[in-house]
């Protein structure tokens, strides 16, 4: 019964957290709007910017063709 209580617990906890978390909307210079799950990390050092997408993928695209990026109301 512990187990199950505690196993719940970190569920809830979890959905939390994530729920906390904002998403963002990229544009690219293709005209393309990306809807990401989190903020995405962009990566000086390799040019690339970091998301999860909507069905929770990870991607990367290249930050030169990140127009603009905005938080997601």
């Amino acid at each position: 019964m512990k187990k199950m209580l505690a196993v719940v617990l970190i569920g809830a906890a979890a959905s939390l957290l994530t729920a906390c978390s904002s998403d963002y909307i990229m544009s690219t210079k293709s005209g393309e709007m990306i809807v990401t799950q989190g903020k995405p990390e962009i990566d000086k050092d390799t040019g690339m910017t970091r998301y999860k997408d909507v069905q929770g993928t990870e991607r990367q695209i290249n930050t030169s063709d990140v127009v603009q990026m905005i938080e997601k109301d």
